[in-house]
């Protein structure tokens, strides 16, 4: 009866029901990535806000360095230069966040941060280090994000072999758009982020004129490139343009409970043509 059974007949079926079942497994953790059951479809797409089964941008390996550590242009607003956090505020008044060795790190229960002041239509240069221990997984490991009015979320997180719902990973406008590829370095790397964002308008009706539209260069690699805001980014929920605002926006730096580091920060106002 044994021989009968290792027949090629008897073992061609067992090895599709074993990849079968390997399959249905791989697929189940895909869907438990996200939260496609319970999120609003995204408009203008087939896909749902935080959706697991959405496909993950393809790896890029950036280049050793791009931009990391450039020197502010001559007319440039520093927003932190390794030495003090005055340009920022926290929950409470004066951010709180630890600092030491040319950056600043989130520290326990501190709250997120932001500029003190306001900007219009800028340029961004910063750079960010997820931890190098690796804790946690998916939105748990290495979780920030970099918040234009604490609204219009670029995320910062270690998508570095670390699975998520891909609106989610690093360098995604969250709950919007993925990024086009996956440029993220390994966690403890530092990895740097040149954003320019244009600010949205409103005419004197409240009427939106112009929606929020960011380009995004992860270490050195284009993965949004004058890409419009749908809206605010929530989680969970779709966003939208229900509360107008001034086009001069504080720019945020998200406490997601994990020791984050960030430093070089400074920025630069775009103007206009023929504008001197």
């Amino acid at each position: 009866m044994l021989k009968q059974f290792l027949a090629p007949k008897f073992i061609v079926p067992a090895v599709i029901v074993g990849a079968a079942a390997a399959l249905t497994a791989a697929d189940a953790a895909k869907k438990s990535l996200g939260y496609e059951a319970t999120s609003p479809l995204i408009p203008g797409t087939k896909w749902h806000v935080h959706d697991g089964t959405r496909p993950a941008p393809r790896v890029v390996t950036p280049a050793a360095t791009f931009s990391h550590q450039a020197p502010p242009p001559s007319d440039a607003v520093v927003l932190f230069d390794g030495k003090d956090l005055s340009k920022w505020s926290g929950p409470k008044g004066d951010a709180a966040w630890k600092l030491e060795g040319g950056y600043m790190e989130v520290a326990p229960k501190s709250g997120s941060i932001r500029t003190r002041d306001g900007f219009a239509d800028f340029q961004l240069h910063l750079e960010f280090a997820t931890p190098a221990k690796v804790e946690g997984n998916s939105q748990g490991r290495g979780n920030s994000g970099v918040l234009f009015n604490g609204i219009y979320e670029v995320q910062v997180l270690d998508s570095y072999q670390n699975p998520t719902y891909p609106d989610g990973q690093c360098a995604g406008l969250y709950g919007q758009s993925p990024p086009l590829v996956n440029a993220s370095k390994k966690p403890g790397e530092w990895q740097s982020y040149d954003i320019v964002f244009e600010s949205p308008r409103w005419d004197a009706d409240g009427k939106l004129a112009k929606k929020a539209a960011v380009t995004v260069i992860h270490n050195g690699v284009v993965v949004h490139h004058r890409k419009e805001y749908q809206g605010n980014t929530p989680h969970q929920r779709n966003g939208d343009y229900s509360k107008p605002h001034a086009p001069e926006v504080f720019i945020q730096l998200q406490d997601h409970n994990n020791p984050m580091r960030f430093r070089n920060i400074w920025l630069r106002k775009l103007g206009d043509y023929d504008k001197p």
